[in-house]
């Protein structure tokens, strides 16, 4: 079985975390509300792949962030989903990729992705210690 491997960047600004409503048009997901992201491409880092992601998917530039964990998320393709928080960066949020961008309190996001609910207790449970 292939893995795909992706990285998912949660951004936070105060006790929200920004989530998108994917694409209808998409091949994986479409239209669910998840944490957004991408696959990594080949020959590409993770890190290289959060902030290329990043520009695509939002037009902004991670300057602080740290990594929280990896999770399978399996679709019509095995991933293994590389999770980042990101704390400050820089540009002007814009969905380039996504059909809208939304802010949710942490603890009420409404995401469709078991991997992705995960990670977000993750992040509430490590929140004060990171």
């Amino acid at each position: 079985m292939k893995i795909h491997e992706c990285v998912s960047f949660i951004i936070i600004e105060e006790n929200n975390i920004l989530l998108e409503r994917r694409a209808k048009d998409k091949e994986t997901d479409p239209g669910i509300v998840n944490i957004p992201g991408g696959h990594i491409e080949n020959g590409e880092s993770q890190l290289g792949a959060l902030f290329r992601e990043c520009k695509e998917e939002l037009n902004v530039t991670p300057l602080s962030y740290y990594f929280l964990c990896s999770l399978y998320h399996p679709t019509s393709e095995m991933q293994l989903i590389h999770y980042y928080v990101v704390n400050d960066w820089d540009g002007k949020m814009t969905p380039l990729e996504a059909e809208e961008i939304l802010w949710s309190p942490i603890q009420k996001a409404n995401v469709s992705i078991d991997a992705d609910k995960l990670a977000l207790s993750e992040v509430s449970r490590l929140r004060a210690f990171l």
